[in-house]
């Protein structure tokens, strides 16, 4: 009878790849064997499908939509997003982008005097539970300096004075210039004009205290309370040139009675404000919005 042969483990584990968590989001003119391509190019890569959505507005005649999670070893990432345009988005007439998860997108937040929005951002931010990287609070008053410095955030005052707007525009273009990702309105209270939107070039979030399409523009609550809602709510969407009418991206509101008054309504508003706005800047941080047309599909 022999005797067992006693195995020692090696001196030291072998180590295993680094890999990196990436996002692939699609859309594409809806046809068959679009997922059995993404999802070949992606195997014959080597990488690891997390997660997985999809969706199509009519599949004999729509639009498709996608967003994968998937792993892959850093050693094979290597022109990953050229050979996929080259063997896929080309093919199938793809809108696409490919962002590695473990880079936080930056955030640039401008405001006026309004801080709810802003201060929910900015705990989200220090607690670590917002998937992005507050990187400067700009604003047309300085009331809140004190406040986003606490933070450790640098704040920059750029007043909007009467017959002067273009001229702070134009500061502002320079401080956001190749600082952002995403810029997002936390109750900035001035209308960007479009050939600030064209030439700033970055998505723009602004979170509207209305329920959207109703009372665009100023002094919603008041004119809520005029018409005797029963609900208000906000409303989160991507800023174009057109005020209050772009892509929206989430929606919340809150039951109110008769007995609320217009200042009322705007406290309670607000709550609803800064769950809205944070929610939205988080999907969109996930690369979990899809723009179509003047609509959203929000995975």
């Amino acid at each position: 009878m022999t005797s067992p042969t006693l195995q020692t483990a090696p001196d030291r584990a072998e180590e295993a790849p680094a890999v990196q968590l990436t996002r692939l989001v699609c859309s594409c003119p809806d046809r068959p064997g679009i997922v059995a391509a993404v999802s070949r190019f992606l195997a014959d890569a080597g990488a690891n499908i997390v997660s997985s959505s999809q969706y199509s507005t009519d599949p004999r005649d729509g639009t498709f939509f996608v967003r994968i999670e998937f792993t892959l070893a850093l050693s094979a990432r290597d022109q990953l997003a050229e050979r996929f345009g080259l063997a896929v988005a080309d093919r199938f007439e793809m809108r696409w982008r490919m962002w590695d998860a473990e880079r936080r997108k930056r955030v640039a937040v401008l405001v006026s005097r309004h801080d709810h929005a802003l201060m929910e951002l900015l705990w989200r931010w220090r607690r670590g539970t917002l998937d992005a990287d507050l990187v400067l609070v700009a604003s047309n008053h300085a009331d809140l300096r004190a406040d986003v410095e606490s933070f450790g955030l640098p704040f920059h005052h750029v007043p909007v004075r009467r017959g002067e707007k273009p001229a702070a525009e134009a500061a502002l273009l320079e401080l956001l210039a190749d600082r952002a990702d995403l810029v997002v309105l936390a109750r900035y209270m001035q209308i960007l004009s479009g050939d600030f939107l064209q030439r700033l070039g970055t998505p723009v979030i602004n979170i509207h205290h209305s329920f959207l399409p109703a009372f665009e523009g100023a002094g919603p609550y008041e004119r809520a309370k005029e018409r005797g809602v029963k609900l208000v709510g906000a409303t989160a969407h991507y800023v174009t040139e057109q005020l209050d009418a772009g892509p929206i991206i989430e929606q919340d509101v809150v039951r109110v009675s008769h007995r609320d008054d217009a200042p009322a309504l705007t406290r309670l508003g607000a709550d609803v404000e800064r769950a809205v706005f944070a929610r939205a800047v988080q999907w969109h941080c996930e690369d979990r919005v899809l723009v179509h047309g003047n609509t959203t599909v929000v995975f």
